[in-house]
């Protein structure tokens, strides 16, 4: 089972999110209740590898394609410098940002440091790069994946559509969990999804989406004063577009708007302004098709979405 993931690093602000190069702070997570393993019943999932860290790489890939996002690049110095931090939080059995130096497997201090440590450098501008973390009971690379999906300031980091490139490294430990990392990088922006565009998770009639979202086990935590609660739902626009919002609501097929929690960078110091999602305050019924409507603006431009989803 995923054990709290669960701190996002991001150089913008975010822990909240992206900057350029910096670093972000925040608490470390503690033991919580957990979410149930991903179950890979998509059609065009990938087929597991059994590589934790290959299987981690190839469901973002799946996720974001299905939200209509790019696929990221792997890159060895990434997966490097994603292997080390593995390494050394197996090692000193720890979720964190942050290594000390004289712990075993020290690679470098800060998240900055260990992308520069195993060789990446960044040589255009603008530039930026992200960390997500996860301890999980489950080696699969999807159950990982999808515990940081759910994760929503996480999932502002995994779905953010400029990054083009991503490393992942994990390591267990014996009898205990295994340490999944991810770094993900623009080196340069990617494409932008251009002015009143945006991606959406889950995506327009995606099937088998999970019923909740253990609040407590992200930190910061989206939703402080209750665990249990809905799948969040997001919209995605981008580094360099500011997104805003309208209105943002879900509904079960014929019945009434769920009582939700708004996160947009106006309401939430922990979201970007590129990107905003509502969580529902109850967890969502099974076999049920929800209906989501979003009206807002992208990089300046009125937008207008509706779409469904169904649970599994």
């Amino acid at each position: 089972m995923p054990r709290s993931p669960y701190c996002p690093r991001l150089n913008w602000s975010m822990i909240a999110l992206l900057t350029l190069l910096a670093g972000c702070g925040g608490g470390e997570p503690a033991p919580a209740e957990s979410p149930p393993p991903a179950q890979p019943a998509d059609p065009g999932a990938p087929t597991a590898t059994g590589d934790t860290a290959t299987d981690t790489f190839n469901w973002f890939n799946f996720r974001r394609q299905q939200a209509g996002l790019p696929a990221l690049a792997r890159n060895r110095q990434l997966d490097a410098a994603a292997q080390g931090h593995s390494n050394y939080q197996s090692l000193n059995q720890t979720i964190t940002h942050q290594q000390s130096s004289g712990n075993p497997g020290f690679t470098g201090a800060s998240v900055g440091e260990r992308l520069a440590a195993a060789g990446y450098a960044f040589t255009q501008t603008p530039s930026a790069y992200g960390e997500v973390l996860v301890a999980t009971g489950n080696p699969l690379g999807s159950t990982a994946a999808e515990a940081l999906l759910v994760a929503i300031y996480h999932r502002f980091i995994v779905l953010e559509p400029r990054f083009r490139e991503i490393g992942v490294g994990a390591a267990g430990v014996p009898d205990g969990y295994t340490y999944v990392s991810a770094e993900l990088t623009a080196n340069g922006y990617g494409p932008a999804l251009g002015a009143g565009n945006v991606a959406l998770y889950p995506a327009a009639g995606q099937q088998n989406v999970p019923l909740v979202f253990y609040s407590d086990n992200e930190t910061p935590d989206p939703v402080p004063d209750r665990n249990a609660v809905g799948y969040p739902v997001s919209v995605h626009a981008g580094l360099g577009s500011v997104l805003t919002v309208d209105s943002f609501t879900i509904r079960p097929r014929g019945g009434a708007i769920l009582p939700a929690r708004l996160l947009s960078a106006v309401l939430d110091p922990d979201t970007p302004a590129t990107a905003a999602a509502i969580v529902p305050l109850e967890v969502l019924a099974a076999g049920t098709t929800y209906d989501v409507q979003f009206t807002g603006s992208a990089g300046g431009q009125p937008l207008s979405r509706a779409w469904s989803f169904t649970t599994r």
